[in-house]
């Protein structure tokens, strides 16, 4: 009895240590990403406290960047960021969408696989890529086709005019926008796709059971059941858009300056320190540009909190219902 007794014992023991090891390993895992974050916060918190310092509350509220008196501002860089990317999800959820329920519900399962396979190799290319082909091959079209019928159409209108009236420069915020939602749109693709995939069968066949059709069942069936995926993959796209750099850079103009007009020449908080890191000469002019990237930082973390929060809710009232 002892002898079976004893080795077991010690199997036991062996386990328990390996189930130590493993949980002290995933939870230094987690407490090294935590302690990463937070070590960046402050390294971007210290490079840029000279200039909140100097500038205070000022630095958000005033667009004037001029490195030669020393004045700096991020009110322009901000607007840029946040216009190209709203620009940017309002073309890239809708054409995501459609392109999910098609590889789901409609699509010929010969024909899936490959479109797939495109989308995620979308994902693949470089960011530089995406700028030279908008550079190159998108201003011009927007330039001599799409901005002056926009101009045309809409510049004269009351409200919504301001936004279409200036000349067609072929570069600036919609140009940018353009860009980022091609860029984009692969991330939120593929996110709806697999969540859509993930609706059990047999509601969607209980569903046609019953009548419905087949746009009833997407929207009655899938979408209720995929609120938080589809959710997170706007998220995840939103995230790219705010701190893509590259492809931005070539298209957006790298005019510190604010314009209602959606054809003008802007910037962004990544742009501009692409731009101008490497020629910042002085203190204040580099503790600018660190203070850029740590708004860039708190917006990107407040953005991701708050879809935290709404799928929390979400989460909350099914679970209620």
């Amino acid at each position: 009895m002892s002898a079976i007794t004893i080795p077991y014992r010690a199997q036991l023991k062996r386990e328990a240590r390996s189930e130590w090891v493993f949980r002290s390993l995933t939870m230094a895992s987690a407490a090294l990403v935590l302690i990463l974050l937070a070590g960046v916060l402050m390294a971007l918190c210290y490079g840029g406290w000279p200039a909140l310092r100097t500038f205070k509350f000022g630095f958000l509220t005033h667009q004037i960047w001029n490195p030669v008196t020393e004045q700096f501002g991020a009110l322009a860089a901000l607007y840029g960021t946040v216009i190209t990317s709203l620009i940017a999800m309002l073309i890239a959820v809708p054409l995501a969408f459609g392109i999910a329920v098609f590889l789901t519900e409609t699509c010929p399962l010969w024909l899936r696989g490959p479109i797939a396979s495109c989308i995620e190799l979308l994902a693949a290319v470089p960011s530089i890529v995406f700028g030279i082909w908008g550079l190159f091959v998108l201003a011009p079209v927007l330039q001599h086709a799409v901005q002056p019928w926009l101009i045309a159409t809409f510049g004269d209108l009351p409200w919504i005019g301001k936004l279409f009236r200036g000349p067609p420069y072929g570069i600036g915020l919609m140009t940018a926008g353009f860009v980022l939602a091609v860029m984009v749109l692969p991330f939120i693709t593929s996110v709806m796709r697999e969540v859509f995939l993930a609706t059990p069968r047999s509601l969607k066949e209980a569903a046609y059971g019953l009548g419905a059709t087949q746009w009833e069942v997407i929207w009655d069936v899938v979408l209720p059941n995929s609120r938080a995926g589809i959710i997170g993959g706007m998220m995840l796209g939103l995230g790219r858009a705010l701190g893509e750099t590259m492809a931005v850079t070539f298209v957006v103009g790298n005019a510190h300056r604010i314009s209602t007009s959606l054809l003008a020449p802007g910037t962004t908080i990544s742009a501009s320190i692409a731009n101008e890191f490497t020629e910042a000469v002085g203190g204040l002019y580099t503790s600018s540009l660190i203070a850029l990237g740590l708004l860039l930082f708190v917006l990107t973390f407040t953005i991701i909190a708050a879809a935290r929060l709404l799928l929390l809710q979400i989460e909350r009232r099914g679970a209620r219902i």
